[in-house]
């Protein structure tokens, strides 16, 4: 298997030269307070980040992203999740390729970890709806930027429950070495102060592990959210709101403006 998925939105959502590229990554992460991680500290088990063009929510994702760094020797897997933007389908895509490939390079995709899940009657093996999607592509050039040994499962969310996704969640959920990416943005082109008042309620579900709380309009990757807060309140995780955000205060007009949050979720030590 040496077929690789070339990058769709490199040039469009992010920069296409590897140079520009690392270097903005860089001065995102600069940008956030160096996280205090204590000694015998664990990797986040999860991070809810957007998925824009790095423009716009760039500065947002890196919060989130800065807290994996100081585990880059740690962590090994990490599962990315995100909404299907370009083809509808029912249920989870899983791709068939051996690597998925940024202006960074290629990151591995965990095939052996993928293949047991296609047994799972919402899990597919298609490449369709990876081929144009941005919502995972995204994130890799971050991950490839503060991990250094890594493999990805990229998965596609398309239209199946909460529940179903929360399955292949708990399938996946191994230990420190394993890292999940919930790949959304909150609410869209609402004018500025009605666009903070909802997703402050969005953010508020997510610190309270309230996903029914969470409607269609809250945010576009809501299915694998609100699959997070179903298992994140099953292992006892606490959510940790980094960085809101929208695109009023990064790059856009305040007439309509999208919303991003950076969320880490820990485990709870005792």
């Amino acid at each position: 298997m040496n077929r690789v998925r070339p990058p769709a939105v490199a040039g469009q959502f992010y920069p296409a030269n590897p140079v520009i590229l690392a270097e903005a990554i860089q001065s995102y992460l600069d940008a956030v307070p160096v996280p205090d991680i204590s000694a015998d500290g664990r990797p986040p088990k999860a991070l809810i980040v957007p998925h824009a063009g790095y423009i716009y929510s760039g500065p947002i994702a890196a919060h989130a992203y800065e807290h994996l760094r100081p585990f880059a020797h740690r962590v090994r897997r990490v599962v990315v999740l995100g909404p299907a933007h370009r083809v509808y389908f029912e249920g989870i895509a899983a791709p068939t390729v051996s690597g998925f490939e940024t202006p960074l390079g290629i990151v591995p995709v965990d095939q052996e970890a993928i293949q047991p899940l296609i047994a799972l009657h919402q899990v597919l093996s298609a490449d369709a709806p990876h081929r144009e999607e941005h919502s995972l592509e995204v994130q890799l050039p971050f991950l490839q930027s503060v991990l250094t040994d890594f493999k990805v499962i990229p998965l596609v969310v398309g239209d199946v429950s909460p529940f179903e996704v929360s399955k292949v969640i708990e399938r996946l959920w191994g230990g420190e070495e394993t890292v999940f990416v919930i790949s959304s943005d909150l609410s869209h082109y609402h004018p500025y102060r009605e666009a903070k008042q909802l997703d402050g309620r969005t953010c508020e579900a997510i610190r309270q592990l309230q996903p029914d709380a969470i409607s269609d309009d809250m945010a576009c990757g809501r299915t694998p959210l609100k699959a997070l807060l179903q298992v994140a309140e099953r292992h006892a995780l606490r959510p940790d709101l980094l960085d809101y955000r929208n695109s009023g205060d990064t790059a856009g007009s305040r007439d309509r403006v999208v919303g991003y949050s950076a969320f880490i979720f820990e485990e709870q030590t005792h």
